[in-house]
């Protein structure tokens, strides 16, 4: 039998520290399985350490020979074994054979002139195995490990240092093997030894120096050396001081094995579930639950974890293999644990059991089967794979060892074979049928059978009753089968019932053909149903007719519709377009998309596909053919002025490159509202982003906000001054910039936008805009001019400033224009009063004046006193520029980016000079420098 004990390392401070489970004769009071209304009485842990059933404390709480003791005196309190002195660090019932582990200390004081050192250890009772190795870390020492006489050599081993250095642990370290330089080991595999110790110094104070580095310690498994293992009282002493880690199995002792204990019914350990194992090397036995959970030593102790159930919508398939209840690969969708399988991202199926994995090819419900392969491609191989082959057993309790084949719970492994056998767990019908919470044969028209593998009763499965097919582990799954579908499967007219099938004669005009093993039809019938073939023809023929006519009709209607497309398109001003994109600079960019292809896109114009509503138009969501997701915006009105502001905008986009202008695909002309196809801009627009949960906190950092207003001011500079034309975009506002996947910030919406010819500095239009952004001097004058802008963008910085709209309800409840009230604010010196509490937060108050001062230039009531979007762009790379090397800790060198301002920049900082701002322009500015504060701003 392959059995694998969960160990639990424990350190403890005593002479001898010792975690042991037996079962050697005592006088408990319980002898057959109680229930756990019995146990209610009974302590479940002491201090630290949980135990539970064989093992307690008081009267009828402990198994006989199984008895714990408390020892309230200590701090935390000990459990001890019995009466004795031992010491229990951990208790473990049912999912193995039991265990424990901690260390085995010795304290041995060295005494001059004294070179050989014994020490003995025996376990504490009958039954008990141990395991593990002994570990010595030290300089020229020599240890020998005896059995039941000094004739009786177990072990031995050696740990040597060449150069007598104290760095014993550095060179006990080499490798974490222990192969004899400053440290060395022995395997542990008797239940009775001792220990001979011997050194190897020349002088007193080499002794000394070396017997002050002697440590003797226990550890189960692969050790690494680590100072850290080591008692912290152990280091800078004369002693030698020894331990090891053990590892104890437990069994019921009181017979030998479990044909001996099954005999006698009244002392029988085991409950009613589970299943009973001799004990190592012929000591006793012990009782496992079938599927390792809950306690064999308890009436009904033993739990079952299927599920009957799953919830809807499941994934039922890997690739091409279909994955039936109770497999499932999604929480939820599968009986429990045993039965959950892993699809991986090439539609490999997986089966995991944690020391190994294998790729599943086809689940069999009928013959309770798994075919894999260790195909990888589509090579297929008769072995089966099993990957990264660790902790064999450990996670899953007992593994049972038949010949050349494994048993690991509800699976039955072979090694030569492409399959695995598995059932619902490991109970008989009659067992499972008593447990209605968990029994898996649940559809009716199903039943239970039993899996034998050779004497031995494996488990149980479900399968269909005869005459009924489908999945017998889902409720009303077990449907009819229909033998009248199988060909030749009755020798005349077929009845099918549940169940089964019954045969008749054939019906009046129909006689019995053997060779077609089918009623056929007579003589007369056949005359019958041939002149009823003519009329279904002559039906058929003029349906196809009715059918032409209709297919030359909808190519007429096409034919009126293209025409129409054509004269919208005329009317749209296509031609001019077609004019403008023709030029090879803007082929690149700029396409003219046919309607079909936007209907197409958007799902006929979706209502579920709209991104928003502007004042030029509604913007939809659609994916070309080509896989782009893009954003296309309808004119709203049909009027002339609309069409011409929509031309204006394909006009202004077609001739602008900026990282920072949303870029223009193309437009569709056939329609008689014109469409703009533009990229899509996945996060929306900086407005919704401020304002629609004010109560929440907002995903812009103050670092944010300045970086979005330098870039949308960088866009609106390069339209005023860097474009070939100058543009005035004439709707500025938070609702036009669109924040992309980066949160970069996009300048949108070039419907109301209006370019002039270099010589122009302003232009006389209708005056149009939205109102809390608009310009109070283009208001009243109706002269459009770049300041108009600068304006606008100032409202935008007084919102990413306070998170409040242009137009908001005051404390009063009463609408109150945003410029206004930041001027007012800021006049009155309460600026950190209006300020939104997360810039508080992050920005400190040199930071905060200096943006609010150019906020107030850029809303000054005269356009002549505002600085232009040049000037305001590299204000704000100044501010981003500091925020940069603040974020970095990077020396601050201002005098770097300064020149590149007007000569007041540096006082901007000062409440007092805030108000001083004018419009004089940039003194002092180049390309060069320019170029050279632009080194210090992310690309």
């Amino acid at each position: 039998m392959l059995r694998s004990t969960r160990v639990l390392a424990s350190m403890c401070a005593g002479l001898v520290c010792l975690a042991a489970i037996h079962g050697a004769a005592g006088n408990g009071l319980l002898q057959a399985p109680p229930n756990a209304s019995q146990l209610a009485h009974c302590p479940t842990s002491c201090g630290d350490v949980k135990f539970s059933y064989p093992f307690g404390i008081g009267p009828d709480c402990f198994r006989q020979g199984l008895e714990l003791t408390c020892n309230q005196a200590d701090r935390p309190p000990k459990l001890l074994l019995g009466n004795s002195n031992i010491q229990v660090t951990y208790i473990s019932v049912g999912n193995s054979t039991g265990g424990a582990s901690t260390m085995i200390g010795y304290n041995i004081t060295m005494s001059p002139g004294t070179d050989t050192y014994n020490r003995s250890w025996k376990t504490p009772a009958e039954g008990v195995m141990i395991y593990g190795r002994l570990y010595v870390v030290g300089c020229n020492v020599e240890v020998y490990m005896f059995g039941d006489n000094m004739t009786d050599l177990i072990g031995s081993c050696m740990s040597i240092c060449p150069d007598n250095t104290e760095n014993m642990e550095r060179a006990g370290n080499v490798g974490g093997n222990c192969g004899g330089i400053g440290c060395c080991y022995i395997n542990l595999r008797r239940d009775l030894f001792t220990i001979n110790l011997v050194r190897h110094n020349s002088t007193r104070a080499e002794q000394d120096k070396a017997l002050s580095k002697v440590k003797i310690f226990g550890s189960y498994g692969y050790y690494e050396f680590v100072v850290s293992d080591l008692f912290s009282s152990w280091v800078n002493t004369s002693n030698l001081y020894g331990g090891a880690t053990s590892v104890f199995d437990f069994a019921i002792t009181d017979q030998p094995n479990c044909e001996r204990a099954q005999l006698n019914k009244d002392s029988y350990a085991c409950n009613n579930e589970s299943n009973c194992y001799d004990g190592r090397s012929a000591r006793g036995y012990y009782c496992l639950c079938p599927n390792m959970q809950g306690n064999p030593y308890v009436i009904d102790g033993c739990t079952q974890d299927y599920n009957s159930t799953h919830r809807d919508n499941c994934t039922r398939a890997c690739g091409n293999m279909t994955i039936p209840f109770p497999f499932g690969i999604e929480e939820g969708c599968y009986a429990s644990d045993n039965f959950r399988l892993n699809c991986t991202p090439r539609n490999v199926t997986v089966l995991d059991r944690g020391y190994a994995q294998y790729r599943v090819t086809n689940v069999s419900l009928d013959d309770g089967v798994l075919a894999v392969s260790n195909k990888l491609n589509d090579t297929s191989s008769n072995n089966v794979e099993r990957i990264v082959s660790t902790n064999y057993g450990g996670a899953y309790g007992t593994f049972e060892d038949y010949g050349e084949s494994i048993v690991d719970g509800i699976f039955y492994f072979s090694e030569e074979d492409v399959i695995i056998n598995w059932v619902i767990a490991n109970l008989t019908c009659q067992q499972a049928m008593q447990r209605t919470a968990t029994y898996a044969c649940v559809s009716h028209n199903s039943h239970c059978e039993n899996v034998t593998r050779g004497k031995t009763r494996y488990g149980y499965l479900c399968k269909c009753n005869d005459g009924f097919q489908g999945n017998p582990y889902l409720r009303n799954n077990c449907t009819d089968i229909n033998e009248c579908d199988i060909p030749n499967k009755c020798n005349g007219i077929c009845h099918n019932y549940d169940g089964g099938f019954n045969c008749t004669s054939c019906s009046h005009g129909k006689v019995y053909d053997r060779t077609k093993h089918k009623c056929v039809m007579s003589a007369k019938e056949h005359n019958l149903i041939l002149g009823i073939a003519i009329g279904v023809a002559c039906g058929l023929g003029s349906i196809v007719v009715a059918l032409g006519a209709i297919v030359l009709t909808r190519k007429w209607k096409k034919g009126i519709q293209r025409r129409v497309r054509r004269a919208y398109f005329k009317k749209n001003q296509g031609l001019l377009l077609e004019q403008l994109i023709s030029n090879e600079s803007t082929t690149e960019k700029t396409k003219i998309f046919s309607l079909d292809e936007l209907v197409e896109a958007t799902n006929n114009f979706d209502i579920t596909r709209v991104l928003g509503c502007g004042g030029h138009g509604t913007v939809y969501k659609g994916i070309l053919s080509d896989q782009r997701v893009v954003a296309i915006k309808k004119s709203k009105i049909v009027e002339q002025t609309e069409i011409d502001q929509f031309i204006n905008e394909v006009v202004i986009l077609s001739q602008i490159i900026h990282r920072n202008v949303v870029k223009l695909f193309g437009c569709c002309l056939e329609d008689e509202v014109p469409l703009l196809v533009y990229e899509f801009i996945s996060n929306g627009t900086l407005y919704d982003l401020l304002h629609k949960d004010t109560m929440a906190k907002c995903l812009l950092s103050w670092n944010d906000r300045v970086r979005i207003a330098m870039e949308a001011a960088g866009a609106l500079s390069y339209l005023h001054s860097a474009a070939a034309i100058p543009i005035f975009h004439r709707d500025v506002k938070s609702s036009n910039i669109l924040l992309d996947d980066n949160f970069t910030a996009k300048v949108s919406d070039f419907g109301a936008s209006r370019s002039l010819s270099l010589d122009e500095t302003h232009v006389v239009t209708i005056v149009q805009g939205t109102f809390g952004y608009l310009d109070p001097e283009y208001y009243h004058t109706g002269e459009l001019t770049e300041k108009s802008d600068v304006y606008s963008f100032g409202v935008i910085l007084v919102e990413l400033l306070t998170r409040k709209k242009p137009i908001f309800i005051n404390d009063l409840g009463a609408k109150e224009n945003l410029s206004h009230y930041f001027i007012e604010g800021l006049q009155e010196g309460a600026l950190m009063e209006i300020m939104d509490s997360h810039i508080m937060e992050e920005a400190d108050q040199d930071e905060i004046n200096y943006i609010a001062s150019l906020t107030e230039a850029c809303l000054r009531t005269k356009g002549g006193q505002r600085p232009t979007m040049k000037e305001v762009e590299m204000r704000l790379q100044f501010l981003r520029t500091k925020l940069l090397r603040k974020a970095q800790n990077l020396p601050r060198n201002d005098e770097e980016i300064e020149p590149l301002l007007r000569p007041d920049a540096r006082n901007l900082t000062n409440p007092a000079n805030a108000l001083q701002l004018t419009s004089q322009g940039v003194s002092g500015y180049s390309l060069e420098q320019d170029f050279d504060s632009s080194i210090y701003l992310p690309r």
